[in-house]
C-alpha cells in the first residue's frame, strides 16, 4: 500500500536502546524490564506495573489472578477485538456480549446492570479506540453487585476520565503495545494495579508460577511463559519518553481529518473531545450515515485500495466469529448497526499533510458515486 494503515513511529533512539541491551548480554528478567514497567506505573498512575508479552496475556492474567473460574459470567461489548473474549475462553468464563452507547462505542451501563445474573463475577470495561468507558457508572454497578472490574485499556494509554488516567482505576487495568498502538514494543503489554497482592502474583503468572523467593525450578503455582524480553522493553522504556509528544501528534491528526472531512452528509466522524474524558488516538475510525447496508462499506474500502490506501473495517462484532455464535448476549442493535458501517482510515506519527489530502479527497470521491442510504 502506497498509505499503510499503521506505521510504528521508530527514532534512533530506540534502536540505539536495543542495540545497547543485546550488546549488555542480558536479555531477560533485567534492569530495562524494571525500569519499563516504573515507567508505566508513574504515567498511569498505578501502584504496581507488571510487563508480559502481550495485552491478550495480560486480559489472560487478570481473570486467572482475580480468581475468576470456569462457569463465572463477565460482561463485556462484542464491539471490541477478539482477545477480550478469548482471555476468558482461556479460563472457561463464559463472555456475555451488552451492547454499546452510539457515542463513544463502549459498553452502555444501562445495558450492563439487566446483564447481571448470580454467575456474574466481573464486567470487563473496554476504552474502545482510546475513548474512556464511563468509568463511574460501570464501578457503581460492580459495587452494588460486588463484581470486579477490570479495565481493557489496551487501545487507551493516556486516555484520561475524570481528570485521572484510565488503566489504573478498577481492579486490574491492562494496556498492550503492538506496532499499531499509540507507543510500540513490538509485541508486550503492561497490567497495572493499586492491588500490590494482586500485581505480585501477575508477576509469578507470567513466569511459569515462580514466586519471587522461590528458586529458579521451585513453582508455587501453574504458570505461563508471559515474560517480556529485555529488548521489548528497552524500546518501551525509550517509547515512554516521548509519550507526551506522541500523544500529542496524534491528536493533531485526528483534528486535521476532522477539518478534510467535516460538513459531508454521508459520515459520521468520531467526536474530538466528550465530556469528562480525554481521548488517546488510537486509530480514526468513521462511519458511513445510517441506512448504508455493509456492502457501501466494504466497496469504500475496495475503492481506497485500488488507490493504494490501506483501509479496514474495525471491528466485527465478536458475536458474529464463528467461535463465538452460541454466545450468551442481549440484544446488540447498535453493535451490529455501526459495526457494519465502520471504515478505519490511516493513522500514524508520520502521516503527512499531503497523504492526509490524498485520503480525503479519494474517500470523498468515492462517497459521491455511493447509492444513497436504503439502497
Amino acid at each position: 500500500m502506497k498509505i499503510p494503515l499503521s506505521a510504528p513511529d521508530i527514532t534512533d533512539a530506540e534502536i540505539d536502546a536495543v542495540t545497547q541491551v543485546l550488546r549488555s548480554g542480558r536479555l531477560s528478567l533485567g534492569p530495562q524490564l524494571e525500569a519499563f514497567e516504573s515507567a508505566v506505573a508513574q504515567y498511569a498512575h498505578a501502584k504496581r506495573a507488571v510487563a508480559i508479552s502481550s495485552g491478550t496475556a495480560g486480559l489472560h492474567l487478570a481473570v486467572r489472578a482475580l480468581g475468576l473460574k470456569e462457569g463465572d459470567e463477565v460482561i463485556l461489548p462484542s464491539f471490541t477485538f477478539i482477545a477480550a473474549a478469548n482471555a476468558l475462553l482461556y479460563e472457561r468464563i463464559a463472555p456475555v456480549f451488552v451492547d454499546i452507547d452510539a457515542a463513544t462505542l463502549n459498553l452502555d451501563p444501562s445495558q450492563v446492570e439487566s446483564a447481571i445474573t448470580p454467575r456474574t463475577r466481573a464486567i470487563l470495561a473496554v476504552h474502545t479506540f482510546g475513548v474512556p468507558a464511563a468509568l463511574d457508572e460501570l464501578q457503581s454497578i460492580a459495587q452494588r453487585h460486588n463484581l470486579f472490574l477490570i479495565e481493557d485499556a489496551c487501545e487507551a494509554l493516556g486516555a484520561e476520565f475524570l481528570g485521572k488516567k484510565v488503566g489504573s482505576l478498577a481492579d486490574a487495568g491492562v494496556f498492550a503495545f503492538y506496532p499499531n498502538k499509540q507507543i510500540t514494543t513490538a509485541e508486550g503489554g503492561v497490567l497495572a494495579t493499586q492491588n500490590e497482592s494482586l500485581a505480585a502474583r501477575v508477576r509469578s503468572l507470567r513466569n511459569h508460577g515462580r514466586s519471587e523467593s522461590a528458586d529458579w525450578l521451585r513453582h508455587a503455582e501453574l504458570g505461563f511463559n508471559y515474560r517480556l524480553s529485555e529488548l521489548h522493553a528497552a524500546l518501551g522504556v525509550a517509547q515512554m519518553q516521548r509519550i507526551d509528544s506522541i500523544l500529542a501528534r496524534r491528536e493533531k491528526i485526528a483534528h486535521a481529518y476532522a477539518e478534510r472531512l467535516f460538513g459531508t452528509d454521508a459520515l459520521i466522524l468520531p467526536p474530538l473531545d466528550l465530556p469528562n474524558r480525554r481521548i488517546s488516538w488510537f486509530v480514526y475510525v468513521v462511519r458511513l450515515a445510517e441506512g448504508h447496508a455493509p456492502a457501501h462499506r466494504d466497496r469504500i474500502i475496495e475503492g481506497l485500495a485500488a488507490r493504494g490506501i490501506a483501509a479496514a473495517r474495525y471491528f466485527a462484532p465478536i458475536h458474529f466469529q464463528p467461535h463465538y455464535r452460541e454466545a450468551k448476549r442481549a440484544p446488540l442493535p447498535i453493535t451490529e448497526s455501526i459495526g457494519a458501517r465502520t471504515i478505519a482510515l490511516p493513522f500514524f506519527n508520520q502521516i503527512t499533510n499531503s497523504q492526509l489530502d490524498e485520503v480525503a479527497e479519494t474517500l470523498l470521491s468515492l462517497l459521491g458515486n455511493l447509492p444513497g442510504p436504503g439502497l
